[in-house]
């Protein structure tokens, strides 16, 4: 099961910031001055620690801690059922 407040720490750690500063709701790249770059480091980490692939197409959907948490969510269910 995921935890969302070791993901919130996995990305504070990511980006650098306080642990307080990753809310569900602040937007990476609006609040947080996330570049492209720093962004996919968040994925390739992410994907590393959870051992799942994030498609291309659905990486413009995590835009918050809360939209990575659901997609990862998503991500491992779909992995345990197959």
């Amino acid at each position: 099961m995921l935890e969302k407040e070791e993901l919130r720490a996995v990305v504070a750690q990511v980006l650098d910031v306080d642990v307080d500063e990753v809310t569900d709701d602040v937007r990476f790249v609006d609040d947080l001055e996330v570049d492209s770059l720093m962004a996919l480091e968040i994925v390739v980490v992410l994907e590393k620690k959870y051992g799942v692939k994030l498609p291309e197409s659905e990486l413009k959907q995590i835009v918050t801690l809360q939209s990575a948490y659901d997609l990862l969510v998503t991500r491992l269910a779909t992995a345990q059922a197959a």
